[in-house]
């Protein structure tokens, strides 16, 4: 096997063009997880266009047979030291490759330069990924392969009291507001900088670390939300109540899977639940788009558990070859790790948590608010 690196943006449009078809193959074989639009080109150039770390590892037959084998996006640091592309923010991560192909780590990381490789949301039917997993988490996702209707009946059958009353209140929210209208595919910049402004403003109302803050994700977004090809768009669905925006959702679609990314809502209508709206209207648009899936990403919350009929499994670890570079950054990351893990899986240690940060967060803003009089 042939590895080679270089930047995604020097991908020729041949293997561009490949690495789109292996995602499509891998929807209608055994690795459906791989069609995810956080794992296609699109994604990795667009994030190249934010950070010069960005690398693709290229894997192909050998030097007499150059058609590409699999391709791995990744972030290459100093001394070795290599991030999944996107790790920390992307929430599908791993290699997309022909139907099965196998890989050795170690041949892997000697291939990329690289002595570590960090991942957080690697997709499940990897080995060269879940054998070297130290924790496992499940994703939840809304199935609407059979339409919306199918899904929205599924949806009565298994929660029927959640599902009355989110219809009940979009209904009173177009009685209290105004008429409800929801578009899939919002296409006004401004409503980006608003679901943007909208969520640093819920990071800091809940005392979490405010990614906005980063402009190199606000120049991804924005990056995002202006690329299309027919298999991939950064979409920006929205939620209008009496012509004012009541509920955003930024993420990503691929050809089978849209990839629930930044939801958020106005909080003054937080009492009429627009984002659970919202959530139901976008699966009822990707049904009407021909897509399959609805991916709400790692993480447990009540609304996720409300939506999914399913759930797909990702995993976080680091794949290592003896290098010393790599047990330094294994060392330093995995008690941090490990920590965080307890605190958000378990509810006795997350919700005294959660709390804390939230009335750090009202601190937070109660002095942003006095500074701005």
């Amino acid at each position: 096997m042939d590895i080679q690196v270089c930047r995604p943006g020097e991908l020729a449009d041949a293997d561009r063009a490949a690495w789109r078809a292996m995602q499509s193959e891998a929807a209608l074989e055994a690795a459906p997880q791989l069609a995810n639009p956080f794992l296609a080109p699109e994604f990795t150039v667009a994030l190249a266009g934010c950070r010069r770390d960005v690398r693709v590892a290229v894997a192909r037959a050998g030097p007499d047979d150059r058609r590409p084998l699999a391709f791995l996006p990744f972030q290459r640091g100093p001394l070795g030291v290599g991030r999944a592309a996107g790790l920390g923010l992307s929430d599908c991560q791993g290699a997309v490759h022909r139907p099965g192909f196998a890989w050795d780590a170690d041949v892997l990381l000697r291939g990329c330069g690289l002595a570590v490789l960090e991942f957080d949301h690697a997709a499940a039917g990897q080995p060269a990924f879940t054998s070297h997993a130290s924790g496992s988490f499940a994703s939840p996702v809304m199935d609407v392969g059979q339409g919306y209707d199918a899904y929205l009946a599924g949806l009565r059958e298994r929660s029927p009291k959640f599902t009355r009353t989110t219809l009940a209140k979009e209904r009173k929210l177009g009685r209290d507001v105004g008429e409800v209208r929801y578009v899939h595919d919002e296409r006004d910049p401004e409503m980006l900088r608003t679901l943007m402004a909208w969520k640093s403003a819920q990071y800091r109302r809940t005392g979490r670390s405010d990614r906005f803050a980063k402009p190199w994700i606000v120049d991804l977004l924005t990056r995002l939300f202006h690329t299309r090809t027919e298999s991939f768009a950064g979409l920006l669905s929205v939620l209008y109540a009496g012509g004012q925006p009541v509920a955003a959702h930024f993420g990503l679609r691929s050809d089978r899977v849209l990839a629930c990314w930044f939801p958020v809502y106005d909080p003054q209508f937080a009492k009429l639940s627009p984002g659970l709206a919202l959530h139901l209207r976008m699966a009822e648009g990707a049904a009407a788009q021909g897509l399959t899936q609805l991916d709400l990403g790692r993480g447990d919350k009540e609304y996720k558990d409300a939506l999914k009929t399913g759930e797909l499994t990702v995993h976080e670890g680091w794949l290592t070859r003896r290098h010393p570079a790599a047990v330094a950054h294994r060392a330093r990351r995995a008690p941090a790790r490990a920590l965080r893990n307890a605190v958000v899986t378990r509810p006795r240690l997350f919700t005294p948590a959660d709390r804390l940060l939230k009335r750090i967060g009202t601190l937070r803003t109660e002095v942003a608010r006095k500074r701005e009089k």
